[in-house]
């Protein structure tokens, strides 16, 4: 049985996540729609750069966690892990889509079954994604798999490109570019030797692409980013965990080996960061915000120096200016008007 002190910490960090997710919440709410006296939507639309700040916080987060994902899983299999800190996350953003879902549907638009199916869709590539990734960061190094995961960066612009036509800003090819060989650089500029667990992070890194068009759309065509967000958890969260019961039969006391990880991640890494990318990928495209968000290996190094006493050579640092410089291309050069990048439609 879990002992007092577990169930007393479970409870402190329910609170302080409800808190935290009460203070995001005002926040995020200050850019939603309101009814004006005359019966007319008034949307407080977020601009670009705010969008894009809010995705460079939801980097900063998700850098941090690469070395709890590495440690804090105890004795408890990938997909159990998975599925439990998304189905936790999910639970901490319900109060809130509930709230947004009976206001969008009362005052905005229904929900189709199309809906619900993008959002089932969403989750699920959320959860392939997210299992791929866990899998092979057990089995490779904390450099190796952020480096593999970026290279989900150019993959975003050209399946936006291929399958749905959608062109982009000019700036897009050279920021990943720029973007990918800057995380080369960071990782110490060494041919990656591929592991059997290099192989899983790389094999996500096409669904990692595939989930941020797909978010992109969803919060765009819902208007409804906290319902994305948490759809997307608890779909990720109850596949992960039917999974994980079925082929990891998981253990009480696998369970409680990784109770303090399963908390971590499902609060700051999911209820928290990826909410925020959901409701940044709103206001900007897709391409930009894979970029963007490509700056989590910049902070998974700046932890590494903080946390664990690892230094960055002179090379290693220029790596990481490679990936400021490809997030300024994108944001400076969509502001002087060079090019025209395709909005975000409605789908």
């Amino acid at each position: 049985m879990l002992s007092v002190p577990l169930v007393g910490g479970f409870a402190v960090i329910y609170l302080l996540a409800k808190a935290i997710m009460d203070v995001v919440g005002r926040i995020l709410a200050s850019y939603e729609s309101s009814l004006c006296e005359n019966g007319t939507i008034n949307r407080g639309n977020m601009n670009r750069l705010q969008a894009n700040l809010l995705l460079t916080v939801a980097a900063m987060i998700w850098g941090s966690s690469f070395v709890v994902q590495q440690i804090a899983t105890g004795e408890l299999g990938t997909i159990t892990f998975t599925g439990a800190r998304f189905l936790l996350g999910g639970l901490l953003v319900l109060p809130f889509a509930l709230h947004q879902f009976a206001y969008v549907s009362a005052n905005e638009r229904t929900f189709s079954p199309k809906d619900w199916g993008g959002l089932l869709l969403t989750g699920c590539v959320l959860f392939i994604a997210a299992a791929l990734q866990q899998h092979g960061i057990l089995r490779t190094t904390v450099i190796n798999s952020g480096f593999l995961t970026a290279l989900y960066v150019p993959l975003v612009p050209v399946i936006g490109l291929i399958f749905l036509k959608r062109k982009v800003h000019f700036s897009i090819w050279p920021a990943s570019c720029f973007c990918f060989l800057g995380t080369f650089i960071l990782s110490g500029a060494r041919g990656v030797e591929l592991a059997i667990g290099d192989l899983w992070v790389l094999s996500s890194t096409v669904f990692w692409a595939s989930h941020v068009i797909l978010v992109g759309i969803m919060a765009s065509k819902t208007r409804a980013p906290l319902v994305v967000a948490c759809s997307q958890f608890l779909i990720c969260g109850i596949v992960g965990l039917s999974v994980g019961l079925v082929v990891e039969a998981p253990s009480l006391s696998q369970v409680s080996s990784a109770a303090w990880g399963i908390c971590y991640m499902g609060v700051f890494p999911v209820a928290i960061a990826f909410t925020l990318q959901v409701v940044g990928q709103r206001f900007t495209a897709a391409a930009d915000a894979a970029i963007i968000l490509s700056s989590e290996t910049v902070f998974a190094a700046m932890g590494g120096m903080i946390f664990l006493g690892e230094r960055l050579s002179l090379l290693q640092l220029s790596g990481a200016a490679m990936i400021l410089v490809a997030i300024l291309l994108v944001e400076l050069l969509n502001l002087s008007g060079l090019g025209k990048a395709r909005p975000l439609e409605k789908i």
